[in-house]
C-alpha cells in the first residue's frame, strides 16, 4: 500500500506458539493460508475426513517483530494522513488472540511497543522534518461499551459510564461525522501524546474469562487530527485528516467463554457490533453496492468518513495456530 492507495488492506497475524499447528495451518508465498479442519458429521463414512478453506492476503504476520509489523500494516497510512488523507488501522480476533498487543505492545520493553506508540512517534519525527508546514495535531480516545459512548480521557472518571453530557455520533455537511461530547486534545510532542495515550489505556474496560484474564470488553478508537498548511505559501489552504487507531473487543463463542451476567451481556453486543462491522466492510468491497449501512452501529457510524472510499484502510486479524483453536481461526478469516 502506498502513502495513498484508497484500497482496503487485509493481513493476519499469528499469536506466536509453541504448540503452531503445522500440519492444519500451511502458510505459502507470504499472502495465502491454507486452513484444514476435520468435518463434523454423525455419518460413519466422512468420519476423519478433512475439510479445507484458502485464504488471499495482503500479507501474512508470523514470527515478526513489533517494528516489522508497523512497517508492513501501519506505516504508509501514517503518512497519508499526514497528507491530508483519512485512514483506519484496525485489529480484529478472537478474544486473547493478540489485538491489544498489536496496537499498543508491551509495556516492560521498549522494542515490544506497539502500532500506536509508533504511529506517534512516525507523526512528531515528520513534523519536524516537514519545516515548510505549520502543523496542529489533537487527539481524542473513544471507548464503545456495550453501545454506550464512553470518553476515556475525561478526568476524574472511574467507571465505564457514559459521560453525563450525552454523547452521540453526529455528521456534518461536508459527509464527516463528529463525536458530540467527545474531548479533543492539542498535543505538541510525542511525550504528550504518549501520557493522554496511557491514560486512557487505564480507564478502558476489561474482564476475565475463560480464555483470557485481562480481555478487552469494549471497541476503543485512538484518533488523532492533524491539521496542516504551507508556511511558504500566500494563498495555502488548510489540510486536515483523521487517523483512526482501532483495537477491537475480541469475538467469542459464548459457549466456549463460559461467559454469563454481566460478561454474557457485553459479548453480545460485542459480537453484534462485529457482525455489522463485517456488513459494512463487505458493502464497502461490492462495487454494486448503492448503501453501505454504517448507521447499524456506534461503531461504524463513527468510522463512516475513515472506512473505504478515498481513505485509507488497513485491517489486521489476530488469530490463534494452535489446532484447539482452528474452528475461531477459520471464522475469524472468513468474518472480513
Amino acid at each position: 500500500m502506498t502513502a495513498h492507495s484508497g484500497e482496503v488492506g487485509v493481513f493476519v497475524r499469528f499469536r506466536p506458539t509453541a504448540n503452531f499447528a503445522q500440519e492444519l495451518i500451511k502458510c505459502s508465498d507470504g499472502q495465502t493460508v491454507n486452513i484444514s479442519q476435520k468435518k463434523e458429521s454423525r455419518k460413519l463414512s466422512v468420519r476423519n475426513q478433512m475439510s479445507s478453506c484458502s485464504f488471499r492476503l495482503d500479507g501474512v504476520l508470523q514470527d515478526l517483530s513489533q517494528e516489522e509489523v508497523y512497517a508492513r500494516v501501519a506505516q504508509q497510512v501514517v503518512l497519508g494522513a499526514l497528507e491530508g488523507y483519512n485512514g483506519t488501522v484496525m485489529c480484529f480476533g478472537q478474544t486473547g488472540a493478540g489485538k491489544t498487543y498489536s496496537m499498543m505492545g508491551s509495556t516492560q520493553s521498549y522494542k515490544q511497543r506497539g502500532i500506536i506508540p509508533r504511529a506517534l512517534q512516525e507523526v512528531f519525527e515528520e513534523v519536524k522534518k516537514r519545516s515548510e508546514h505549520a502543523f496542529s495535531v489533537r487527539l481524542s480516545y473513544l471507548e464503545i461499551y456495550n453501545e454506550s459512548l464512553v470518553d476515556l480521557l475525561t478526568s476524574g472518571r472511574g467507571s465505564p459510564v457514559p459521560a453525563p453530557r450525552g454523547m452521540a455520533v453526529m455528521e456534518e455537511p461536508g459527509g464527516g461525522v463528529f463525536v458530540r461530547g467527545l474531548s479533543l486534545h492539542p498535543v505538541r510532542s510525542e511525550d504528550e501524546a504518549l501520557d493522554l495515550l496511557f491514560e486512557g489505556e487505564m480507564n478502558r474496560s476489561v474482564g476475565a474469562h475463560a480464555l483470557n484474564k485481562n480481555s478487552s470488553r469494549s471497541h476503543c478508537i485512538f484518533t488523532l487530527y492533524i491539521e496542516s498548511r504551507s508556511r511558504t505559501l500566500s494563498d495555502a489552504k488548510y489540510v486536515t485528516s483523521k487517523l483512526n487507531l482501532v483495537d477491537l473487543a475480541g469475538s467469542e463463542r459464548l459457549g466456549k467463554t463460559g461467559s454469563e451476567g454481566q460478561a454474557l451481556k457485553e459479548a453480545t453486543h460485542i459480537n453484534k457490533s462485529l457482525s455489522f462491522l463485517e456488513q459494512v466492510i463487505l458493502a464497502l468491497a461490492d462495487r454494486r453496492r448503492d448503501h453501505v449501512p454504517f448507521r447499524q452501529t456506534k461503531l461504524t457510524h463513527a468510522l463512516k468518513d475513515s472506512l473505504g472510499g478515498n481513505c485509507n484502510t488497513v485491517l489486521v486479524a489476530n488469530i490463534y495456530g494452535e489446532a484447539a483453536q482452528i474452528e475461531e481461526t477459520v471464522s475469524t478469516r472468513t468474518s472480513k
